[in-house]
């Protein structure tokens, strides 16, 4: 290998990293804020003097989540979790003698038994069986009484909840409602490569596991949306700019997968031989235009764009339609079996839910244009 190849390698490798670096920013990100809320932390801790600085750090680092929104609920359910648990298992302490070790076990379980069972009804309280121990037990590590370690269970959570929530505020802030909708547009590109391989399927054979895996994704991708849409809601309230209401692009694109359902059975097998030849031109280009718009408002949706116009859409299903309509004309339909008239129908219908749910995305995605404030 000669001087020359590895000056041109050494900026390949650079142009790669910076393009991993790119990807994953939201990931450097994350590490940055968990990291500056634990470090953080650990300096209010001990200016304050706390006696537990562990759990205060820990604290810190559980509430500092993805997006804000996130971190506004897992600094909610934490807070919660702990003040109940903490007035539960510090009215144990006080009520149950546990001097000595069997007192010590009893105690424990009356604690622990019923903050369990809350927190198997309500997440929310997932962190209260934890503050029972930590209550019941601490006293016997930092020798304080029961009240007082109830007091300063609620206060080092209360350090370190207000300090990773501040943290999630200020350090590169990551906005669920910009998560999202980079979410949402990386959907909308992947129905935009699947959707030609579906329609595919009644003019040319088709793998039905690959295409069942991609409904599949679909269907994982949108529950992770739906959570992202609701760490949205709750950042509306601490931002005074509240950004626009992701609730009509969510349920788009779940219209938009059903379509997509729809399809994929509808062209689960070939059509006969004649209409292969007669729907496969208009449905080419049915593929090719509803697939170019599906990018193309995905590139909206990132770029804080218009979208796209629906012309050649409407345009390619106008002669599909006209095109069917043809052969039922001529009578080419009446000697199908009922099944095969029922799939012709299926996808039409199909496609015009398509076209209508473009015109609610063309909604969605021109409410989204403006850039968040």
């Amino acid at each position: 290998m000669t001087p020359w190849s590895n000056e041109v390698r050494r900026p390949r490798r650079i142009l790669i990293a910076s393009d991993w670096v790119r990807e994953h920013r939201v990931q450097f990100a994350l590490s940055l804020r968990v990291t500056v809320a634990a470090v953080l932390t650990l300096a209010l801790s001990q200016l304050f003097h706390t006696p537990l600085v562990l759990w205060t750090v820990l604290t810190a680092v559980i509430v500092t989540q993805m997006s804000v929104g996130r971190s506004l609920k897992a600094t909610i359910d934490y807070m919660v979790g702990t003040v109940g648990g903490a007035i539960y298992s510090g009215a144990v302490a006080v009520l149950v003698p546990h001097t000595g070790e069997i007192g010590l076990l009893v105690a424990l379980a009356v604690a622990i038994a019923p903050l369990a069972m809350v927190a198997a009804i309500n997440p929310s309280f997932n962190v209260a069986p934890f503050t029972a121990v930590l209550v019941l037990l601490a006293p016997t590590i930092i020798h304080v009484s029961p009240i007082e370690s109830a007091f300063y269970r609620v206060l080092e959570v209360a350090l370190g909840a207000i300090t990773g929530l501040g943290v999630s505020f200020l350090v590169f802030p990551a906005r669920a409602h910009a998560l999202a909708i980079d979410a949402a547009a990386r959907m909308l590109d992947l129905m935009g490569h699947a959707l030609p391989d579906m329609i595919a399927g009644v003019t040319q054979p088709s793998d039905p596991e690959a295409i069942l895996r991609i409904q599949n994704g679909f269907g994982e991708t949108l529950a992770r949306l739906d959570v992202i849409g609701e760490e949205a809601k709750r950042e509306r309230m601490p931002y005074s700019a509240a950004a626009p209401d992701l609730g009509p692009l969510l349920r788009t694109l779940q219209r938009l997968r059903h379509d997509l359902v729809m399809i994929g059975r509808a062209a689960d097998a070939l059509l006969p031989e004649a209409f292969r030849t007669r729907l496969g031109p208009p449905l080419t280009s049915v593929s090719e235009t509803t697939r170019d718009y599906l990018q193309a408002s995905s590139a909206a949706l990132l770029g804080r764009r218009h979208p796209p116009s629906l012309d050649r859409v409407e345009l390619a299903l106008a002669g599909y339609a006209a095109e069917v309509a043809a052969l039922r004309r001529e009578g080419l339909t009446r000697n199908l079996p009922i099944d095969e008239v029922e799939r012709i129908f299926a996808l039409g219908f199909a496609l015009e839910q398509l076209l209508q749910h473009f015109k609610d995305l063309n909604r969605s995605v021109e409410e989204c244009a403006a850039p968040l404030a």
